[in-house]
């Protein structure tokens, strides 16, 4: 990990908090986005104790012209991104009978064009250079669908659709690209008094072991990876449904 960069969307707590930690205690140089500064600056403190060139970044991701300048930002100020990770995301719990089309729309901004916006704005640069990797967190949400979270799958369900056509673009380029798809894991994504409870109550994994399992993916020759028990892909690609969906409803204490 050491000598790196890598850019983190989401960085102010959960789970793109605790790979900025993970990384930079391994030497990595990290580059945080988000829109809390407070929160931000105190999760940049700790990395820079062992990544002292670690910058960050305050955006709302879902604004149209932050991509280019976030990428513009950390390009010129590290000469290059070794990776980016589109982590960045905001559930919008709420029965499709109560959506508005403002809402679904504010999910997609962040979830989905966000991602898109910086992968696209990296990507040139990652192919002239001859090297990067692109890594986009997607959710169980992206594979199945969830009870009042008609806006939050959409949004994952387009990230992952995204992720699968660019590496089939990219097979033989030097570019990476990974897609993450976590379970429950414990960030406060559950906790919005202003919106609608989530329908899983279940146990959670730490945020921490997950990060941990994202940045094993860096130098992995993978592709897709379910976080963080395997179980999932092996029951997705049986490719019946029924199963897959038993297995899920069991995994999530249903």
């Amino acid at each position: 990990m050491s000598g790196r960069t890598v850019l983190i969307t989401g960085a102010s707590s959960g789970i793109g908090a605790e790979l900025a930690r993970h990384l930079a205690a391994r030497g990595t140089t990290v580059g945080l986005v988000a829109r809390r500064e407070d929160r931000l600056a105190a999760v940049l403190a700790e990395c820079r104790e062992h990544a002292p060139e670690s910058r960050m970044w305050v955006a709302d991701v879902g604004e149209r012209e932050a991509a280019v300048r976030l990428v513009d930002a950390a390009w010129d100020a590290w000469g290059g991104i070794d990776v980016l990770v589109n982590n960045a995301a905001i559930p919008g719990v709420r029965p499709v009978t109560r959506a508005t089309p403002e809402e679904v729309e504010r999910v997609m901004d962040v979830n989905f064009h966000a991602p898109v916006r910086l992968a696209l704005a990296v990507l040139p640069r990652m192919l002239e250079r001859g090297s990067g990797t692109i890594v986009n967190v997607s959710s169980l949400g992206g594979r199945l669908g969830i009870p009042r979270e008609s806006a939050y799958c959409a949004s994952k369900f387009a990230l992952c659709g995204w992720t699968e056509a660019v590496k089939l673009d990219l097979w033989d380029t030097p570019v990476k690209v990974k897609l993450i798809i976590p379970g429950a894991v414990d960030t406060e994504i559950w906790d919005k008094p202003d919106e609608e409870g989530a329908a899983y109550d279940g146990p959670k994994v730490p945020a921490a072991e997950v990060a941990a399992d994202i940045a094993a993916t860096f130098d992995d020759d993978g592709f897709e990876y379910y976080l963080p028990d395997m179980k999932q892909i092996a029951l997705f690609k049986t490719g019946d449904i029924d199963t897959y969906m038993r297995g899920s409803m069991e995994m999530l204490g249903g």
